[in-house]
């Protein structure tokens, strides 16, 4: 994750910038696909006006606060970004419960059989997965403690199904659709 801070009409201090980096290392711990952060600072007419500016993996959010200290400015512009990223979050990992017919993240897997004596396929098995939204490394870490060699899962990056297969012991390769 990258800080940018901008001040406008008057010199940025140490303690400024490390408060605004411990509170913007906070904010990782709500929604670890930040990007960058941009920050700008300014003092008008003896207010203190603090604009916060984040890009995650596809969101852009936008947060402003206005105060009479810089720092009550600073703290109020972090916490409504936490808010909105909190928000996100709800968004993306979507805790409603749907039907499973209505529901898209299930996946369909057809194994089919070779008949030497036919030139056709038949279907022998169907399996139907819940495909869960994950990042890459947390479907690596349950990949590693199965017994399968793949698994199925919804990216929350790409809001696309994965598979992600074991190549060996150490290594594993994604497939994306």
């Amino acid at each position: 994750m990258q800080i940018t801070i901008t001040a406008r009409h008057f010199s940025l201090t140490k303690a400024i910038r490390d408060s605004i980096e411990d509170s913007c290392e906070k904010l990782s711990r709500y929604f670890d696909q930040i990007v960058n952060i941009h920050i700008t600072l300014s003092i008008e007419n003896s207010r203190n006006i603090v604009d916060m500016s984040l890009h995650a993996s596809k969101f852009n959010l936008q947060a402003n606060a206005v105060a009479m200290d810089m720092y009550m400015a600073i703290n109020e512009a972090i916490e409504n970004m936490e808010a909105q990223i909190k928000k996100l979050k709800d968004k993306v990992t979507d805790h409603k419960k749907k039907r499973i017919k209505d529901d898209p993240k299930y996946v369909y897997s057809n194994l089919y059989e070779d008949h030497p004596s036919e030139k056709t396929k038949r279907v022998v098995k169907t399996k139907r997965m819940v495909a869960d939204t994950m990042t890459v490394n947390e479907a690596i870490d349950i990949l590693s403690e199965m017994e399968e060699d793949y698994f199925f899962f919804k990216n929350v990056e790409t809001d696309e199904i994965n598979i992600i297969t074991k190549k060996d012991k150490d290594y594993f390769k994604l497939l994306e659709p």
